[in-house]
């Protein structure tokens, strides 16, 4: 059995073409590594009608399925988890709903994991069909993040991978909040293959992947691979003590030869301001950090699943046939 998570918001127009793609997935490895496709769908409590969508399409499907819906929006690492944990495997992968990376790509993972050629198979993008300004901040993105979180994500970034049962038991121990599933990936270890492949355009809609979710997800992983936030602080305020003891040190001096007969108010309020900032940024980093410790220590689940249905799939290769022209 080859599993493929498949986490869903706001994708109700491409899963037609996806279910579709996921087929001829299935038709494929049966004939080439003699296995069937099963696919997880995990609705993330998507606001349109990519739930009720599925459970029209997918009893027609030639592979077997099951479709969760969360009981809320989790976020997308949080419903591949879900996924993860639902799928029977013994192999995994995942991709997109938005059909933007290629559903082909699904068929070179299994490729490597069914050799035993690696354990955990990732998805690098050698290029991408989007706009001028997505290129430029993805670049940036994860230039940032192989500085200081990960150096050993691939330079195009990641955002799809595959794995055996063995990395797939050990991705799920860990249950930390406010991670990033990537980073846990690559922290794991294992063997590894990268495979490139040509990011699509985006066909239908526009991305629920904002700004704001980007950044929080850069924090996240920030904070949760690396230390660097803390050791900057310590620099900044071993930098702080040494200026300080130099202005004071001047200020001293010019007292006592008699150069200053006034307290200097400028100097009063430049130096409050800056270590007033200082301690504050402090505050906030260290902050951030006991927040997280505390979240994990309440061990809440990292996602509620509300409804959960399973689909056996079409046996009958004309059946799969007549689904395969009725979704083109």
């Amino acid at each position: 059995m080859y599993s493929v998570v498949v986490p869903v918001y706001r994708n109700a127009e491409s899963l037609p073409e996806l279910v579709h793609a996921l087929a001829e997935v299935d038709r494929v490895i049966r004939e080439r590594f003699g296995t069937p496709l099963e696919a997880v769908f995990v609705v993330d409590a998507s606001p349109d009608e990519s739930h009720e969508l599925l459970e029209h399409l997918l009893p027609a499907a030639p592979f077997s399925s099951k479709l969760v819906l969360h009981a809320r929006n989790f976020g997308s690492f949080a419903a591949i988890r879900t996924g993860l944990k639902t799928a029977t495997g013994p192999f995994f992968s995942m991709v997109a709903a938005d059909l933007q990376e290629p559903p082909e790509l699904l068929i070179s993972f299994l490729a490597s994991l069914v050799t035993n050629e690696s354990d955990i198979v990732v998805g690098t993008r050698i290029a991408r069909d989007d706009p001028l300004a997505s290129r430029v901040f993805a670049d940036l993105f994860w230039r940032f993040y192989r500085a200081v979180v990960m150096p050993e994500i691939p330079v195009g970034g990641v955002d799809l991978f595959g794995c055996n049962e063995e990395v797939r038991n050990e991705l799920l121990r860990l249950e930390e909040a406010n991670s990033s599933l990537v980073g846990l990936v690559f922290w794991l270890g294992f063997r590894r293959k990268e495979i490139s492949y040509e990011r699509r355009a985006r066909k239908y809609g526009n991305s629920a992947w904002t700004f704001r979710k980007k950044f929080k997800y850069l924090v996240d992983s920030t904070f949760a691979f690396t230390d660097l936030p803390i050791r900057l602080l310590t620099l900044f305020g071993a930098v702080g003590v040494v200026i300080s003891a130099i202005f004071g040190l001047i200020v001293l001096g010019a007292r006592l030869l008699g150069e200053i007969n006034a307290p200097g108010y400028t100097a009063i309020v430049l130096t409050v301001m800056f270590f007033g900032a200082l301690n504050m940024m402090g505050i906030g980093i260290i902050g951030a950090y006991v927040w997280r410790s505390y979240e994990n220590s309440k061990c809440r689940p990292l996602a509620v699943v509300r409804q959960f249905r399973t689909f056996a799939g079409s046996e009958d290769a004309a059946a799969g046939q007549e689904f395969r022209r009725q979704v083109r």
